[in-house]
């Protein structure tokens, strides 16, 4: 593809206009090796795209980013403190409500600071694209993947049950170093968030209860994209306090019951629901999600709402988005 192509020449065309406004002509010519009447075609495009708004006469123009905006950066792991490149190289180029940017600086340095620290991989790339309604960002590393290290660390070799984990939150492979709350906390801060690995997709999203599978994106690594609404009211201490009965506690989490299904809508073992329980007692309460599950057997309710919840009474179990016959079961053996 032609370097000067809008496609090419987006991934970059932001920085250019922050660091170059006032010579972005002379700028192209050079790094593009483009005449002078080319680069002002390539700039009109770019203007009438929404990526440049021009200021000044047409004989000595000033340039400056429009509405659309990206910057797409490539880190070297090693030696990489996560808060430099969102200061340096991402923030000036974006604007941002202040509820806004505090979201995506928060997203943008959990997630790298995920890359440095657990990926185990040598490089990490990431996009940030501000459109007209969306601040869209995606961080990508070329470590093992994020299922791969939950397996090596907590011998979960099934990507959906891993992901059942890793959604219910305080699960990390270094816990003296980590809380392992950053994953549920950002994938709330988004309107949308993607998480790619292994040859595995998911998806949280608004409107749509708990995780859903989504076609993966076939790379080496982790691979995570989320979306932010740029009029969202959401600020992220908000975020901070969603799961907490009081400041800025972890005590509730949520549960996704359909990773557990695979292609079925039913839950039927005291193993499945052993899998629902495990680390629960580490919240004051969990959310469980029965969306996409149409029945439950006796055995799983009777595990879960009956011998579980008698041998953890300090843990507050809400079943939600339960069909009357799955509501019918938890009666029966409560």
């Amino acid at each position: 593809m032609p370097r000067h192509t809008l496609a090419a020449v987006s991934t970059w065309i932001t920085t250019a206009a922050c660091q170059h406004g006032d010579d972005l002509i002379a700028h192209l010519m050079q790094r593009l090796d483009l005449s002078r009447r080319r680069t002002r075609r390539l700039l009109d495009q770019l203007t009438n795209a929404g990526w440049l708004e021009a200021e000044g006469s047409r004989r000595r123009p000033r340039y400056r980013p429009g509405p659309m905006r990206q910057v797409v950066r490539h880190y070297a792991l090693a030696g990489l403190a996560e808060d430099r490149p969102w200061a340096q190289d991402f923030a000036p180029c974006l604007e941002l409500r202040p509820n806004v940017a505090r979201l995506a600086q928060h997203a943008f340095t959990e997630l790298l600071n995920n890359a440095i620290d657990h990926s185990g991989g040598a490089g990490v790339t990431v996009s940030v694209r501000q459109t007209g309604l969306h601040l869209q960002m995606l961080v990508s590393d070329d470590g093992c993947g994020i299922f791969q290290r939950i397996e090596q660390a907590w011998q979960i070799d099934d990507p959906r049950l891993a992901m059942l984990e890793l959604g219910k939150g305080k699960l990390t492979s270094q816990p003296t170093r980590h809380l392992g709350q950053g994953l549920f906390y950002v994938a709330r801060a988004a309107d949308v968030f993607d998480l790619h690995a292994n040859h595995q997709g998911f998806q949280r999203r608004p409107g749509f209860s708990g995780w859903a599978d989504v076609r993966p994106l076939e790379r080496q690594g982790t691979s995570i994209y989320l979306a932010i609404a740029l009029d969202t009211s959401r600020t992220l201490d908000e975020v901070l306090r969603s799961h907490a009965d009081d400041g800025y506690g972890f005590d509730h989490t949520e549960v996704s019951l359909r990773l557990l299904t695979g292609t079925n809508t039913w839950l039927e073992s005291r193993a499945q629901a052993r899998r629902v329980t495990a680390r629960l007692s580490a919240f004051r309460r969990a959310h469980l999600d029965f969306s996409g599950i149409d029945e439950i057997g006796p055995a799983f309710a009777d595990e879960l709402f009956r011998v579980y919840a008698r041998a953890h009474p300090q843990v507050q179990l809400v079943a939600e988005a339960a069909t009357p016959r799955v509501a019918a079961m938890i009666t029966a053996v409560q």
